[in-house]
């Protein structure tokens, strides 16, 4: 019987919240064009479209002209190497990688707010100034960990003429090259992550083999002392010391 006075109680507030919502007025949406009687109507459409544009990029902006990338794939490689699975999880490698990338990239977003971001919010610059003031530290950051090997294949790709010093080089070729170079470095991290792990499942399996123990599976035994190894050497001080070190 109390379930159903519940039930009935629940079906009256109900009724009487869409009686409320049916007396008031809904808004009206609308959604017109209008032809631009000045030329600054134009111009102010179409900085909105380019600032839609750079917000729907931002993900790729900070994966590949940040430090991002490395971090992502040292942190991911140390998971696998350690043999925890999905410990910690995707989230949870992804926001430390993110909240590290943005404590290794501060002094290059406070250059940037300071030379071009301030001034043109007070109206000390144009747009065009602003942008060229404020991609400058991300070209330096990216220039200073990218291989000229990896430079000179994205210029000749790009089929463009040899230049005479950095700043002549576009970002179209900057950016992937500094990606390519950025993976190698992280790769080459998580071979030298890999390697005690290695060893500890090699041992594993060489000692259960000697016991005639082939059935069963030697991650299975060997995690927990992969566990063990990596918590007793204080890894992710280690782990995140080098990380950050490798961008100074």
């Amino acid at each position: 019987m109390k379930i159903k006075r519940k039930k009935l109680l629940i079906l009256l507030i109900l009724i009487l919240l869409m009686g409320v919502l049916a007396a008031q007025p809904l808004p009206k949406v609308t959604l017109g064009f209008e032809e631009a009687a000045e030329p600054q109507d134009v111009a102010v459409t179409l900085q909105i479209l380019f600032i839609m544009t750079i917000l729907s990029i931002a993900p790729s902006i900070l994966i590949l002209m940040t430090s991002f990338t490395r971090i992502s794939i040292v942190l991911g490689m140390l998971r696998k190497a350690v043999g925890t699975q999905t410990a910690p999880s995707n989230k949870i490698v992804i926001a430390f990688s993110l909240f590290l990338t943005f404590f290794i990239m501060s002094p290059v977003f406070k250059q940037a707010n300071d030379n071009a971001l301030q001034p043109y919010l007070r109206g000390e610059m144009t747009h065009e100034e602003a942008y060229k003031e404020g991609i400058q530290p991300f070209r330096n950051f990216m220039l200073k960990y990218t291989r000229d090997k990896d430079l000179a294949l994205m210029i000749n790709n790009a089929k463009l003429e040899k230049p005479n010093n950095a700043d002549e080089l576009p970002l179209q070729v900057i950016v992937p090259a500094f990606a390519i170079s950025e993976i190698r470095i992280a790769l080459q991290m998580g071979f030298l992550i890999y390697l005690p792990f290695l060893m500890i499942d090699m041992i594993i399996a060489s000692l259960l083999m000697s016991m005639g123990m082939m059935m069963l599976p030697p991650v299975l035994i060997s995690a927990p002392f992969k566990i063990l190894l990596f918590v007793l050497v204080d890894g992710w001080y280690i782990v995140i010391e080098s990380l950050v070190k490798s961008f100074h």
